[in-house]
Parts: structure tokens; sequence; C-alpha cells
């Protein structure tokens, strides 16, 4: 049985990932800080609790094929005013996290001709106003996948970077704007795991490098800030 290693994976993208490879018959290895309300509960999901930022102790996981990194931390203002621990927090969870996962299990995936997929977002491809301390993470990570896709495409790994935009989960539970009501002004989980679906599943010998999914209007809810 083929496994999968999937960060932040007790709610939004993460568990909406984990639960379609769960249905593609694959062994997935979710890492979160906590799962108490993840839900997901099948015989072939394996709870890792650990905490990206402080924990590097990664565990060894057979037959491992596909690494996706998307766990992500977001806070949006002006510059000046984010406190140094808002910075550290984006750039370790963001981009330091899936480099020392993409190192430690490389050499397994490149055996197998397998995957890593990043989950980056849109403000890594464009500027992020207020946001360009997290813009900057994840342009870096684009750019990692990118240039590890260049230096390891002969061994057969596939590197692939998903860019989504405004998408319909807790990540904007504490942020000054979320999504609105309006079904087409925002992305859905479920529409990010049927992009990796697609990825794994497309023809052998062609890679999705760079993908980047967008709803069709764009739309934003403004509330009142919160600490």
């Amino acid at each position: 049985m083929k496994s999968a290693l999937v960060t932040g994976a007790s709610s939004g993208i993460g568990k909406a990932i984990s639960l379609r490879l769960l249905k593609m018959g694959y062994k997935v290895y979710g890492m979160a800080r906590e799962f108490d309300k993840s839900g997901i509960e099948d015989e072939k999901f394996v709870k890792i609790n650990i905490d990206l930022i402080k924990e590097k102790n990664y565990p060894k996981i057979e037959n491992l094929t596909l690494l996706i990194n998307c766990a992500g931390f977001g806070k949006f203002a002006p510059h000046e005013e984010l406190n140094a621990k808002d910075i550290e927090q984006m750039i370790a969870l963001n981009l330091t996290a899936p480099l020392l996962l993409s190192n430690f299990y490389l050499r397994e995936l490149k055996k197998r001709g397998g995957f890593i997929i990043n989950i980056n977002s849109i403000s890594g491809l464009q500027p992020a106003l207020f946001g360009a301390v997290y813009g900057a993470s994840k342009a870096a990570l684009r750019h990692f996948g990118i240039s590890l896709f260049k230096e390891a495409r002969k061994s057969g790994l596939k590197v692939v970077n998903i860019n989504p935009d405004l998408t319909n989960t807790p990540f904007f539970k504490n942020l000054h704007f979320g999504t609105t009501s309006d079904p087409l002004s925002f992305i859905e989980p479920s529409d990010i795991a049927k992009v990796v679906e697609d990825v794994i599943n497309h023809r052998e010998g062609t890679v999705l490098t760079d993908i980047t999914v967008e709803p069709q209007i764009f739309k934003i809810e403004k509330k009142s800030a919160k600490n």
C-alpha cells in the first residue's frame, strides 16, 4: 500500500486532501498540532501530533510516495505592526518546515518516483497587500519547489506547486477578512483535493508543476480584527 504524508491534516485543505487520498487507497499519515476536531476516523489514517515549528524529529514512513506540505499560518497587517514572533512563525511553518520535511524524506521519494506537493498561495505570485511576510514565505516555497524539480527530475521525482486563492477554511478565523456567502467568490478545500488527485493521476512522463486555482469572482468580507 502506498503511503502519503500530509501536514496540516486536521482541518481545511489538509483534511480534505487526506480524505481524498484515503478514498484513493493511500495509507495517510497526517501531521497536526491536535486532532480533536478533525473528524477523520479511518484505520488507514495515522495521526501524528506534532508542532512543526518546534519539532524536527520526523518518523520514518514505509512506502512513502507522496509528501504534501499543507500546514500554514498567516497574519495580515502593516509590516511595522507585526511582532517578531509573528514573522518567525510564518517563516518557520510556511517555509522552514516544508524544506526540512522535503530534506528528510527526499531519498525515499526519489527512490519511488514519488511526489512533493506544496500547497502555496496566490499571495506568493503577486503583491500581497498587508501580507508581505506571508507572501514572501509562500513565494520562497514555490521557488524551492520549482528548483527542486529541476534538480531531481531525472530520478522520477515530481514536485508540484498548487497556488490557491481565497479558500473557505478556518485560516481566516482570526483575520480581519474572510470569505463571503457567495459560492462563486471562494474555493472549497475539496476543490484543491480534486486538483491533487488529478496531479497524481496525470499521465506518467508529464508533470503539472505549477497550478493556480482562483474563484470565478473576487469578493471578500471585512470584519473586526481579532488578536
